[in-house]
């Protein structure tokens, strides 16, 4: 699917940016992989931990509020993942206007750039935030989400398809609830806060986040967003598997955050169907026909809600530590 092929990541020296060129240089002989990101630091310090890659991986400064600058960048591209946003939500709530310019109005940017260049194939990366969103961050991927699902509508059979990947904390990326425990432990904190001892979150790794991606660009008609099944975890109990015997003041939850993850809501139950592996909801837009559901999957009930506190596959404290570890012996 990827050998041979140009791919470019927007804010792709996050994350999500690093472990998708590990994963793809160990599996596929990608032509090249432009990282469009707008920190020159971070493209210096990944440029460094890549050198053995510096013939197919390239560097773009630009900002996805930036058309022409993307237009640029775009040339020769097959495939396009959208992973640049604003994405701290208290950041997003004291500056909403640069939210919504680059959540919203970058959006615009990739999805007409991508139509008028003539890329492949789009996919967008989302959040759990997105449905019935709590937030503004949350809020503005919604809108997002919607953009990138109705721009199928302009693109014909044969234009780009664009598609949506959603999923909820990343285990280890910045900003997720692991990284600040760390925190805490490193610095001889002997007690991690907790907002609300009920709180539940969904666990998928990088790893897993890279291969539901390229699930997406390999089977993607247009229009769908694909969700990952995967188990839920109590924050209390990730909290004494990174410090067995730990204090856990409960401090309270914060505005815009919620005490569970939803990927699936019971309004977009309609149109969701399970795969062995993961959901996918379809459009529902006129534009649309059900010839283009992907072959395997069954309808969901009526109804039906993919949220981590009523998830079906959970982790035990024994498992999240073993999961820690394992992620961890990957990142060194």
């Amino acid at each position: 699917m990827l050998n041979n092929k140009t791919i470019l990541i927007t804010g792709g020296t996050g994350s999500f940016g690093h472990h998708f060129v590990d994963y793809v240089f160990a599996h596929y002989k990608p032509k090249k992989i432009i990282i469009y990101s707008r920190d020159e630091f971070k493209q210096f310090h990944m440029q460094n931990t890549y050198r053995e890659y510096e013939k197919v991986l390239r560097f773009f400064i630009g900002d996805v509020r930036d058309k022409e600058r993307l237009r640029r960048a775009l040339q020769g591209v097959d495939f396009v993942i959208h992973a640049a946003a604003l994405k701290q939500v208290p950041t997003c709530e004291y500056n909403p206007i640069e939210a919504i310019k680059t959540n919203i109005n970058g959006a615009c940017n990739v999805i007409d750039t991508c139509l008028d260049v003539g890329v492949k194939k789009v996919v967008a990366l989302s959040t759990d935030k997105s449905v019935s969103p709590a937030n503004l961050y949350g809020s503005t991927k919604m809108v997002s989400d919607k953009l990138f699902a109705a721009a199928n509508a302009y693109s014909g059979e044969d234009g780009t398809k664009f598609a949506v990947v959603r999923y909820g904390n990343v285990a280890g990326s910045r900003g997720s609830v692991i990284p600040f425990f760390q925190d805490i432990i490193n610095n001889g904190g002997k007690e991690l806060p907790i907002t609300d001892y009920r709180m539940t979150r969904f666990w998928i790794s990088l790893e897993e986040g890279v291969k539901l991606v390229i699930n997406a660009l390999e089977q993607s008609r247009g229009g769908e967003t694909f969700i990952s099944k995967i188990p839920s975890f109590k924050v209390t109990d990730l909290a004494q598997a990174m410090l067995p015997g730990c204090q856990m003041p409960e401090i309270g939850i914060r505005e815009g955050e919620k005490l569970h993850e939803v990927m699936v809501s019971a309004e977009d139950s309609g149109h969701t169907y399970e795969y062995e592996k993961h959901y996918i909801i379809y459009p529902n837009y006129n534009w649309w026909n059900s010839d283009k559901i992907i072959p395997g999957g069954a309808k969901v009930e009526p109804g039906f809600i993919y949220s981590s506190g009523t998830n079906t596959e959970w982790m035990s404290i024994g498992e999240i530590q073993a999961r820690l570890k394992e992620d961890h012996g990957k990142h060194e």
